[in-house]
């Protein structure tokens, strides 16, 4: 029986969850949602992920949320090559601490200059003001700079010279602000060549399908204008700005 990945590709986490699936060959049925179109708010999906968030995973009858659970669960029962999430403890935990810290650091500042600067006008008719964009990306670049000199220092990735989950979710998050328009890679020589390596160890085929729909995001405010998320994403901006 194949995995059910339940995902939506605009997202970070379902695409890490995807490339780690399609680069692994793990045999999985592509279950595909639209979350600006509220899916995940269906009565069908709450049955499989009561959260109401994608990645979420079925396996049989079991059932598993959250993308580094997703992930770890797919390293183990599919037993796939220790480079991903290595047996070795020192490098494990170094994995771990990535994933542990890109949350706050780069998820979140990343994320937000996306919607800031591409979605913002036309969920609340509104430009982001200029202090904000500015405050985020500052946090930003301090977690760009941060995640050159204290994670990647001189390495080929993360925790060594092989490629990890580590930087899985690093590249999904790190790409996020480009369907915006903000190449945020600009100026930045170490954390290009480091996006080459990972393109270049993904596969470029599976690395430029997997980010289509984020760099081709432009037509994505228009989609929103009769989205029935939109006084939900309205509440969710306020919250940013606050």
């Amino acid at each position: 029986m194949v995995l059910e990945l339940y995902l939506d590709l605009y997202s970070q986490p379902c695409r890490s969850v995807y490339i780690f699936a399609k680069k692994n060959n793990i045999p999985f049925e592509f279950k595909q949602l639209s979350l600006s179109e509220g899916q995940h708010y269906s009565e069908e999906f709450g049955k499989i992920n009561p959260l109401r968030k994608v990645p979420a995973m079925k396996d049989g009858d079991y059932q598993l949320a959250e993308s580094i659970a997703i992930l770890l669960y797919m390293c183990r029962k599919f037993k796939t090559p220790d480079h991903w999430y290595p047996s070795d403890l020192q490098k494990q935990a170094k994995v771990d601490e990535y994933l542990s810290w890109q949350h706050a650091a780069i998820r979140a500042p990343a994320s937000k200059l996306f919607w800031f600067k591409l979605m913002m006008p036309v969920i609340t008719g509104n430009t982001t003001p200029q202090a904000k964009m500015d405050s985020t990306l500052e946090e930003l670049n301090t977690s760009l700079q941060l995640f050159e000199e204290n994670f990647l220092q001189d390495k080929n990735f993360i925790v060594g010279q092989e490629i990890s989950l580590a930087d899985i979710v690093a590249i999904v998050e790190l790409m996020q602000p480009l369907g915006s328009g903000l190449d945020i890679f600009e100026g930045r020589p170490k954390l290009t060549a480091w996006r080459e390596r990972v393109k270049a160890n993904i596969g470029k085929e599976l690395f430029d399908e997997v980010h289509e729909l984020i760099l081709n995001a432009g037509d994505l405010p228009k989609k929103m204008e009769q989205s029935v998320m939109l006084p939900h994403l309205k509440t969710r901006l306020q919250k940013m700005l606050s």
